[in-house]
């Protein structure tokens, strides 16, 4: 399956610079007004939300308005980390019998243009192609008037759009946390896009309040004892034995494909992989399907999927995958230990000592916590919880691929992606109201089996606590290994 599309010469009104603008404005209510614009042009849209329906409804996936065809919700998922973001499963309830007293809330930074590094990945192969002087397939002959017009790390329009939309989600479930003496409590780690990330979806919650409440970004994390990022265990580089393994399963025939359309390009696996990220970058930036998704088949789109999704595993994901990609979560995990149970933070990880010990850099007494951060470090949280491994623990597969699989970068950490931690108090019937733990990562309720959860993924705090021994073990010996000398 090919699909295929126009790029338009300018980005919508809609989605435009002016947007870009916004987010860069000193001045709150200048943002506010600028940001109710976007609201307003996504309430009108027909194919967007009934703004009143946000408890209900989940978000949609992107939307490519006056351009045709639109790319369907299946092929933006086979993005990965790189997905626009999209609900895993619909919002459910609580238990009749528990209301959520607690929220901590930890997401990525919304959609951006590549980094640094991605981009001279991409070019390389891209200069190649582009150096070739006949092509053989007239798909590629629109390589000779390709212009690249992408900006470095920082985040785009749509990216701005995700935040603000999670901020009015999260205000519309959880608002009866939110008083003016218990404002969200905001962190973000010190990537100028990941703040950029807190200050708007501070600035929704002040929108979809009508202007009654202002949290601020109360801390932003530097760059060492970081638990919002995941560059503090020198000694966990990615493991690439697998991720390769499967890479040469797929790619050799569009590599060949490709040097046949474009003689002389010389592409090898590599370069393919690096290259075809472009597809999903160039849409989500200019809103219409880039000509270099026309290049590959769906079905080799869903081959590169497994690629990411293995390259994530084998970075910061679970054990078997890197021995030290989930230490790398520990020190946030035993924060959230901190929050639920209203204790100091005990961790001799990543955590940052000095900030974790105030009161007003680290309070225990808050009912809304929100933390900006990076997919990575969002995937070796997940890891030092348990969270999105195999029942069998083994690792997944460079031979076969299999659809039905639990480790799904898309579903996990898509851009804007939401996990959220809600702190239940429940009736059970006894004299005394028992307190409880629920987690969900874009609205799909986890299995908390490691901590005796039923269908409904609930299970009693003190359980959940007891259930996190390697984190509140300081990664059992695995952090000093960050350190080691070969």
């Amino acid at each position: 399956m090919h699909v295929k599309g126009s790029r338009l010469p300018e980005p919508l009104p809609l989605f435009g610079e002016p947007i870009l603008d916004c987010s860069h404005a000193n001045q709150r209510r200048r943002f506010l007004r600028c940001a109710s614009l976007v609201v307003l042009g996504v309430i009108v849209s027909a194919s967007y939300f009934q703004y009143g329906r946000w408890h209900s409804c989940p978000s949609p996936p992107l939307v490519f308005e006056d351009v045709a065809p639109v790319p369907p919700e299946a092929f933006q998922r086979t993005w990965a980390a790189y997905s626009p973001y999209f609900p895993a499963a619909h919002y459910e309830s609580p238990p009749d019998n528990c209301v959520v007293t607690q929220v901590r809330s930890p997401s990525p930074h919304g959609a951006r243009y590549p980094t640094g590094g991605q981009t001279i990945r991409i070019q390389a192969p891209l200069q190649k192609l582009r150096g070739v002087r006949t092509y053989s397939n007239a798909s590629f002959d629109f390589l000779r008037y390709f212009e690249w017009d992408l900006g470095v790390s920082d985040m785009i329009s749509l990216g701005i759009q995700q935040t603000f939309e999670s901020g009015i989600e999260h205000y519309a479930r959880y608002r009866h946390l939110i008083s003016s003496d218990r404002l969200p409590f905001v962190r973000a780690s010190g990537s100028d896009r990941v703040i950029k990330s807190a200050e708007i979806w501070a600035d929704a919650i002040s929108f979809a309040s009508n202007d009654v409440y202002h949290p601020e970004t109360s801390v932003i994390l530097p760059e060492a004892n970081n638990t919002l990022d995941d560059s503090m265990c020198p000694n966990a580089h990615s493991l690439t034995e697998v991720p390769n393994a499967w890479r040469d399963t797929f790619v050799p025939l569009i590599a060949a494909r490709f040097n046949e359309a474009a003689p002389g390009a010389d592409l090898d696996a590599e370069d393919v992989v690096n290259l075809m990220p472009l597809c999903a970058f160039e849409t989500i930036f200019h809103r219409a399907t880039s000509p270099f998704c026309d290049l590959f088949a769906f079905e080799e789109f869903e081959a590169h999927e497994y690629y990411d999704d293995l390259s994530r595993y084998y970075k910061t994901g679970c054990v078997p995958g890197n021995p030290l990609g989930p230490i790398q979560g520990v020190g946030y995990v035993n924060e959230l230990l901190a929050r639920l149970t209203s204790q100091p933070v005990r961790d001799h990880t990543q955590t940052n000592s000095t900030l974790d010990s105030s009161p007003d850099t680290f309070p225990l007494n808050r009912t809304f916590y929100a933390d900006f951060s990076h997919d990575n470090q969002m995937v070796a949280i997940y890891s030092a919880l348990g969270l999105f491994q195999r029942e069998d623990g083994r690792a997944p597969s460079a031979e076969e691929m299999n659809p039905g699989r639990r480790w799904r970068i898309s579903r996990m950490t898509p851009f804007s992606a939401r996990m959220v931690v809600e702190k239940l108090t429940c009736d059970d019937g006894s004299d005394e109201e028992r307190e409880y733990v629920r987690i969900l990562v874009n609205d799909a309720v986890q299995p908390l089996t490691f901590c005796g959860a039923g269908a409904d993924g609930v299970c009693a705090l003190d359980d959940f606590v007891e259930s996190q021994a390697y984190a509140r073990g300081n990664g059992n010996g695995d952090w000093p290994k960050c350190f080691e000398l070969d």
